[in-house]
């Protein structure tokens, strides 16, 4: 997710792929019908470009979901975040796909579709409003992020909106003070917020596509099915 708007660098229009082949994703998957019971319930939103999603990714999601009691997670790629507008990104089908596979199997995880398919420029606090007017206010939406963004959130467009829309579970290594965010506005009242200590792994996308640019192994870093998925479609080559 993120502070996200459309870009020239996506070789694709949403519009062509969103409902093709299996596991592309959908708006809510199998939790599109969370709260309609009346019962409380809390469903927690992972955004990120996922280029590719990787087991960090994943523990992140897991280690949220159970430590804050989430009924599920929605994995959310984004479009095209603002700080990427420069960079290749690679198709968001490929993205969803991989997201799609890196989550199979487990019932608490859905892969989203919603900013790749709603089109045009596109923030989290948009995105919020999507998720608010569809679920039930017995639903509470719990954004994760990560230190470093969740000390950028107050500074976001429309901030407000998500202050008052979600709660903020912020994953960090065992031990963290939210202290340390360093913006005194991520603790100013207006956001909620939830720390999640979590095994965090040091593993970034960048640097996956780097090695497999080199021609270098990735296994145990990605899901198997993802790894495969990309070697079958020569992903990141020549990066």
């Amino acid at each position: 997710m993120g502070e996200t708007v459309p870009g020239p660098r996506v070789a694709q229009d949403s519009a062509t792929f969103l409902g093709e082949g299996e596991g592309l994703g959908s708006a809510f998957g199998s939790f599109a019908q969370l709260g309609a019971d009346g019962r409380p319930a809390r469903l927690g939103i992972l955004g990120g470009t996922f280029d590719p999603i990787h087991l960090g990714h994943l523990v992140c999601a897991e280690a949220v979901r159970c430590e804050l009691g989430l009924d599920g997670v929605l994995v959310m790629p984004a479009a095209v975040p603002v700080y990427k507008l420069d960079k290749q990104v690679t198709p968001a089908h490929h993205r969803l796909r991989m997201c799609a596979l890196a989550v199979q199997g487990n019932p608490f995880l859905q892969v989203s579709d919603v900013e790749i398919a709603r089109g045009g420029n596109t923030y989290t606090a948009h995105t919020l409003r999507q998720l608010r007017e569809h679920f039930p206010g017995n639903v509470e939406l719990v954004f994760i992020a990560g230190t470093d963004a969740a000390a950028t959130i107050p500074k976001w467009r429309e901030s407000q909106v998500i202050a008052d829309l979600a709660r903020i579970a912020v994953v960090a290594r065992p031990g963290f003070d939210l202290a340390e965010l360093g913006d005194p506005q991520t603790l100013d009242g207006r956001f909620k917020v939830s720390l999640v200590s979590a095994p965090l792994l040091d593993i970034s996308s960048s640097d996956l596509r780097l090695r497999m640019a080199q021609g270098k192994s990735v296994r145990y870093l990605v899901p198997d099915a993802v790894d495969e998925y990309i070697r079958e479609q020569g992903l990141y080559k020549g990066e």
